[in-house]
């Protein structure tokens, strides 16, 4: 997932190189996803009693471990109510839990639908994601489009996270592809800079896709913008 740091980087950045692209690679938070939910921060809110100040300050403290894996979804807010100093029930966790997945629920569509476009093609399509246990399930069993992706990184399974190098060199041997002909898209400039070391090409991404297409097509990578569909394979008889 993804820290309010992001929110102030530019819009978009290109890092260019004229090598072909054979897969895409997309992040989830704020690529795939859209903007939070303020209607689902309001309830982890309602639900924790906590201030906006105090519950910003826990979230984000403890990401980046729960993200990795080092903390489980329960160890996660858990600890967000130690250091706000409050006792959460189970039954509240829960309920954090699935608040936290409305959180990252809302869809940014013209990226979605580009996704879609390229697995229509059959061109190669993965996901290399920041995030914890209990959001990777919550994710996958409210959304069946993600099955639909080639390969699949949930950095919790690993106990790596972005920007560390083994997690790119993980989603480039799942693809099948050499890091070279990956086009990865993230929101974060620190993601973006160790995708790029580890051999990728990368594209910085902020909710903004006619600027993003335009730098794809600055790349001449338009094609991609515009594949057709793949043709159904001839049935023998």
């Amino acid at each position: 997932m993804l820290s309010p740091e992001s929110l102030s980087l530019p819009t978009c950045k290109i890092i260019s190189r004229m090598i072909p692209v054979k897969a895409v690679l997309f992040d989830y938070g704020m690529v795939l996803s859209g903007p939070i939910d303020p209607t689902a921060w309001a309830q982890m809110r309602s639900i924790t009693g906590l201030s906006e100040e105090l519950l910003h300050r826990g979230y984000w403290a403890h990401r980046h471990p729960y993200d990795r894996g080092d903390l489980t979804g329960l160890a996660y807010w858990r600890n967000v109510a130690t250091d706000a100093g409050i006792l959460l029930t189970p039954d509240q966790i829960e309920a954090l839990i699935a608040a936290d997945v409305d959180l990252w629920g809302q869809l940014n569509l013209p990226m979605l639908e580009w996704a879609q476009s390229l697995q229509r093609a059959g061109f190669p399509t993965g996901i290399l994601s920041n995030i914890g246990d209990a959001m990777s399930a919550g994710l996958l069993a409210r959304f069946d489009w993600l099955a639909h992706f080639n390969h699949r990184v949930w950095s919790h399974t690993l106990n790596l996270a972005k920007p560390e190098a083994a997690i790119y060199r993980h989603a480039a041997e799942g693809l099948n592809t050499p890091p070279a002909n990956i086009l990865f898209i993230d929101d974060r400039l620190d993601n973006i800079e160790a995708a790029i070391a580890a051999g990728m090409q990368a594209i910085q991404y902020h909710l903004d896709h006619a600027r993003f297409e335009q730098e794809m097509e600055s790349r001449g990578l338009t094609s991609l913008l515009r594949l057709a569909p793949a043709e159904p394979a001839a049935q023998t008889s």
